[in-house]
């Protein structure tokens, strides 16, 4: 017999049979199909002040996948702390956020960082004062550039005050020492102590007392 018929046969004995097979056939078709790839994670770097707060803000958002603190924006080569903090690195205290972009929008990110810094504050933020501590958005191309700008447009105009925080190009980022990682859970009492003692919270409401959702 050959092969045709064995495949036949019992299709035409069977007439329950056809349609398992015509499922399978199709099946198989469309496991055999391309899927479409995921969306790849993205990074964003924010200066904030304090990196041990702004990794603590962004951990609580849908679509962050991870924070790291760490240094960016300066002229110094794998510095450490004391270096960024005491002698002029030209750095930031930063935080790289890793996000899922089909959570989370880039542009909703950079809304969500101004809204939980004092963005009118040139000279630190709170009670952290010098460089290292100042505010900034560091930007990867012309379309986060873009997103940035516009935030930053929507944020001046909701609390009707000029914004002083600069989008920078981004460049190399240096992760902190491991004690700094996730400080707000590994230190939680002391870290609650200082944020409230720093006045973070207070003056943010503050700022942002009355300015409508961001879009």
């Amino acid at each position: 017999m050959r092969f045709c018929s064995v495949l036949t046969a019992p299709v035409r004995q069977a007439g329950r049979l056809a349609p398992t097979l015509a499922a399978a056939l199709v099946l198989a078709l469309v496991l055999a199909l391309p899927r479409p790839a995921a969306a790849e994670n993205r990074t964003a770097i924010f200066a904030g002040g304090c990196f041990w707060c702004v990794e603590a803000d962004f951990d609580k958002v849908p679509g962050v996948l991870d924070t790291v603190s760490g240094f960016t924006g300066g002229h110094t080569e794998n510095p450490t702390y004391e270096q960024v903090t005491y002698e002029k690195t030209g750095h930031f205290e930063a935080v790289r956020v890793t996000y899922d972009p089909a959570t989370v929008t880039y542009r909703a990110l950079v809304d969500y960082f101004f809204r939980h810094v004092d963005p009118t504050d040139a000279g630190g933020q709170f009670c952290d004062r010098g460089d290292s501590y100042r505010t900034a958005i560091f930007v990867d191309g012309p379309e986060a550039r873009a997103d940035a700008e516009a935030a930053k447009a929507a944020a001046s105009e909701a609390i009707k005050q000029p914004i002083v925080t600069p989008i920078l190009e981004a460049g190399p980022f240096y992760e902190a020492e491991s004690y700094h990682q996730n400080y707000y859970e590994t230190h939680a009492l002391r870290y609650e102590y200082y944020r409230w003692r720093c006045g973070r919270d207070a003056r943010i409401e503050e700022v942002w007392k009355g300015a409508k959702p961001a879009s």
